[in-house]
């Protein structure tokens, strides 16, 4: 697993949903801005963790599919229902 092309996809991907720009979000009385809040990606030697989701192994499909979704520079297809604009 090449760990450094996953850490530089993931931060074109985070650049390119404008990550730390604020939002406005509208309130009863008006507006505010607003961050959004961060997706935590935790790699580790034998698996990863996405959000406060369930450690995933390596060799599970779901993880393979995200990393691979990452290293070919797309967002994680298991985030887009969640998250259309990006997170």
């Amino acid at each position: 697993i090449d760990f450094d092309l996953i850490l530089e996809n993931v931060k074109d991907l985070n650049s390119l949903v404008g990550e730390g720009i604020s939002q406005i979000e509208h309130t009863p009385r008006g507006a505010r801005l607003r961050r959004p809040e961060p997706l935590p990606l935790t790699l580790y030697r034998n698996g990863i963790v996405v959000g406060n989701g369930a450690f995933r192994p390596y060799q599970h499909p779901s993880a393979q599919q995200c990393l691979q979704d990452i290293l070919d520079g797309y967002f994680p297809s298991e985030l887009q229902p969640r998250y259309p604009d990006g997170v």
